[in-house]
């Protein structure tokens, strides 16, 4: 659970709030169940970050 203490300033707190939720993936998770999704255009999103992920792990071990 995320929580936010708010000491006053309440446009600081939902910032942070924001940024919380970006981190922990809930804000993506929102909006992708937003709308009904094929179950073929779920493969192809599943397949297409499974690539970037892998990019990224390929481009930091050339880079190290």
């Amino acid at each position: 659970m995320i929580e936010v203490e708010v000491r006053g300033d309440v446009e600081h707190a939902i910032r942070i709030l924001k940024k919380k939720l970006q981190l922990d993936g809930m804000k993506k998770e929102l909006k992708r169940r937003e709308f009904y999704e094929k179950p073929s255009a779920k493969r192809r999103r599943k397949t297409a970050e499974s690539r970037r992920k892998l990019r990224k792990l390929m481009y930091k071990m050339e880079r190290d």
